[in-house]
């Protein structure tokens, strides 16, 4: 197990919509307001989706994600930043022809989906590994465009963090590695509980770990229900943890939480009460070997 336990939180994500939960953060203040609370809760790490905030609807807009950067660095300048590329992987098979693109497609160039990286040059930028049925729709990351993505994140001197749903996706990461395309060592977040990839089991999430280069620094989480209990089993298998409204909007069964701060209370309580101690960002810092 860990010395020090970084917790992660993903405040708004993509898909989650205030039919979930009413206090979603959605607009560039709520978002970065969320990502404040959630540090001043023991969050290391905060993760970043931004909004249409008219609509809510999921944006890859750099304005809004410049705003929401300089809002948090002018109150915390120590909070590490994780700035999400996941956007604009989605395909949608319309129903008359499946060889064309239906409305729900987000499809968009490698290049596009990192501009705001190279712009505003987080800390970290997630690097999703996944090919896969998402919903309805299909999830698409061509080695290709992961290695243009992974180019340009390196150029920016920033800390790709590889997202992975399913064994395949780390067979893919160390391909990449060994080709030099990424760096070691690296930096993983596995992801469980989405249908059709790894399920929210410890099996799953040990084999996973077990895969992972020797060397890589890693968070294994859950979706819905199972947040907590793999925040726990991440602990206990030597990763660190990951929590918030993109992944859960509960903090106990039918009991919406109050906010993004309540979920990583409730994270740091678990892992204190499991004999862990919370990294702060100048030690998660450490971990991740990132530039201060």
């Amino acid at each position: 197990m860990q010395p020090k336990v970084i917790i992660t939180c993903a405040v708004t994500g993509n898909l989650t919509t205030r039919e979930n939960h009413p206090g979603l953060p959605v607009t560039p203040e709520e978002i970065a307001n969320s990502c404040l609370e959630a540090a001043d809760a023991g969050a290391a790490v905060v993760h970043i989706h931004v909004r249409d905030p008219e609509t809510a609807r999921p944006s890859m807009e750099l304005k809004y994600y410049r705003e929401v950067i300089e809002r948090i660095r002018a109150k915390d300048s120590a909070v590490i930043l994780n700035v999400t590329t996941g956007p604009g992987g989605r395909y949608h098979p319309s129903d008359e022809n499946p060889a064309v693109a239906g409305p729900r497609t987000t499809l968009m160039r490698p290049e596009r989906r990192v501009e705001h990286i190279v712009a505003l040059k987080p800390d970290i930028a997630t690097l999703d590994l996944n090919t896969m049925t998402f919903g309805a729709e299909v999830v698409i990351n061509t080695p290709g465009n992961v290695k243009i993505m992974a180019e340009l994140i390196n150029g920016a001197g920033v800390k790709p963090e590889l997202e992975v749903f399913d064994t395949g996706d780390i067979q893919l990461a160390n391909d990449l590695l060994r080709a030099g395309v990424l760096k070691s060592p690296a930096m993983f977040t596995i992801v469980t509980g989405v249908k059709y990839g790894l399920p929210a089991t410890p099996d799953a999430m040990a084999l996973a770990a077990r895969m992972l280069p020797r060397d890589a620094v890693w968070t294994g989480f859950g979706v819905g229900r199972m947040s907590f209990p793999m925040a726990a089993q991440s602990y206990l298998l030597g990763g660190h943890v990951r929590v918030g409204l993109e992944d859960n909007s509960y903090i106990a069964k039918g009991v919406l939480a109050k906010g993004n701060g309540e979920l990583v209370e409730r994270a740091r309580d678990i892992v204190e009460k499991l004999g862990g101690q919370i990294a702060g960002p100048s030690e998660a810092r450490d971990i991740l070997q990132l530039k201060a």
